[in-house]
């Protein structure tokens, strides 16, 4: 039988590598939304909205699957947190980094991970806030150009006609 602290090490140790495991999954599906995100901001720009709605379905697929792996990750965080016997509220990642000072291959794995997952979703971030400016600028476009057909109605009146070419309100 293994001694308590050799084993809970090796539980660790693959908690550990289940953790840089899906991370790397999420650090994929983040670099494949990149593209998505830069091809969405043509699409808003063309004002193509049937293909506005298939960027959209691709970008919802790519949400759903980091969602997923995101709660295994949480579920690889609380079980590290019980085995190494955690007492705080959280673990992070940052966090979990520090703790590996003993293992430098695990801790620069996640390091590395860590420092290239901020970077992409800071990214993201940017280029979903072009895109919804984008956005947002189409709609007050819209507005705009109701706004000056409404006011173009008013101003004609009602410029409805009788069989013999005759004016009526």
């Amino acid at each position: 039988m293994l001694k308590p602290a050799i084993e809970e090490r090796l539980i660790v140790a693959s908690l550990i590598e289940e953790l840089i495991d899906v991370l790397d999954k999420e650090l994929d599906i983040y670099q494949q939304l990149i593209p998505i995100c830069n091809e969405k901001t043509q699409i808003i720009i063309k004002n193509d909205l049937a293909a506005l709605q298939e960027i959209t379905d691709k970008e919802q697929y790519a949400v759903d699957q980091i969602s997923s792996l995101e709660h295994k990750r949480e579920t690889i965080m609380t079980n590290i947190k019980i085995v190494i016997n955690q007492k705080s509220e959280t673990l992070n990642l940052k966090t979990l980094i520090q703790m590996l000072e003993g293992q430098p291959k695990e801790q620069k794995a996640l390091s590395i991970l860590h420092d290239k997952l901020n970077s992409i979703i800071r990214q993201l971030k940017e280029i979903n806030a072009r895109n919804q400016t984008l956005i947002e600028q189409s709609l007050e476009m819209i507005e705009f150009n109701l706004n000056v057909i409404q006011s173009t109605k008013m101003v004609l009146g009602n410029n409805t006609y009788t069989k013999d070419a005759a004016q009526y309100n």
